[in-house]
């Protein structure tokens, strides 16, 4: 029999899925990693056990004890679960402008939610900032801290990048992902290179981020803004930090949305707007390097955790978007 024992264990070995319309339309196979798929609904469910299971490992997360962490929804959702199934408590901080659907999966999972405002990473009240001093505040408590731990980016050279060569059998010409803490994208790309040094390893990156312009000028500039949550950043996180880049690719949130539209209509796929950043990105590559080559990127997240913003017509409106 093959039995997943428990949460934890059933974390991982997602399915690669061909994009079918995309594919056709550019002549490459751009393919996703179902990270939706996972027990947890995302991506993040990979860095959140590795997080736990490092903290365990190290003595530092007790029996009882409480995993902190500020985090833009995923990683907190994701936390939540392995902390139900471990027997910890989970206080998560998020910025308010997150959508709904996530703070209440958040609170539906037992979890204590602080909702505060979204200010930028320098100011000292910043949600990742304030999770680090309430954690040092309490007993027998640990900060996730998703952006400087490096056990998020360990978990995808450990195992998401080992799927994706496996599943392709070494046959991968480019890897394209958007990055938030950096883990997924920094993981990855360290483990392929290693393998190939030859695969283009691409940021992509939405507007408002810096970035693009990291990637592009050595230097950060922020430019624009986007309705995408929990990607971009206005600086270079521990996770980022000596992952290998060759490129990136900025998407406008129009792009991202005509792809999210594309992906549920054409593809019946229901994601969320980080994957249309994502294979807009991995669309633009194929169409750089030309037919027959091999894209992979993440579906990070399904579209369920968004319907009330990139999914209803009154919200998009009120962006300058529309869904036709």
């Amino acid at each position: 029999m093959d039995i997943k024992y428990g949460f934890s264990k059933a974390i991982g070995n997602t399915p690669l899925i061909r994009l079918n319309s995309f594919s056709d339309a550019t002549g490459c196979e751009i393919l996703g990693k179902a990270e939706f798929l996972n027990p947890g609904g995302s991506v993040k469910d990979r860095a959140a056990l590795y997080i736990i299971e490092d903290a365990e490992r190290r003595g530092i997360l007790k029996p009882g004890g409480t995993v902190v962490e500020g985090t833009a929804g995923n990683t907190g959702i994701g936390l939540a679960h392995i902390c139900n199934a471990k027997g910890y408590k989970c206080l998560i901080i998020i910025p308010d402008t997150q959508s709904a659907e996530k703070i209440e999966a958040l609170r539906t999972l037992g979890a204590e939610v602080r909702t505060v405002p979204a200010v930028p990473y320098k100011d000292p009240n910043n949600y990742v900032k304030l999770s680090g001093r309430v954690a040092a505040e309490m007993e027998n408590a640990i900060w996730a801290n998703q952006f400087e731990n490096l056990a998020n980016r360990l978990a995808h050279y450990e195992t998401t990048g080992p799927e994706i060569w496996a599943q392709t059998d070494g046959k991968i010409d480019g890897w394209v992902a958007s990055t938030g803490t950096g883990g997924t994208f920094a993981g990855v790309s360290m483990f392929l290179k290693e393998k190939n040094p030859q695969i283009k390893s691409i940021v992509a990156d939405p507007m408002g981020s810096g970035l693009y312009s990291y990637v592009k000028t050595g230097t950060i500039t922020l430019e624009g803004s986007s309705i995408t949550e929990g990607i971009g950043n206005s600086r270079i996180t521990g996770n980022m930090e000596g992952a290998p880049i060759d490129d990136a690719i900025q998407i406008p949130d129009r792009e991202c949305i005509e792809v999210v539209y594309q992906l549920l209509r054409k593809d019946g796929l229901f994601m969320g707007g980080s994957v249309g950043i994502n294979v807009a990105a991995a669309v633009r590559l194929a169409k750089q390097m030309g037919p027959g080559h091999t894209i992979v990127t993440i579906l990070c997240d399904g579209g369920a955790r968004y319907q009330s913003r990139i999914f209803d017509r009154a919200w998009l409106a009120t962006k300058g978007l529309s869904i036709d």
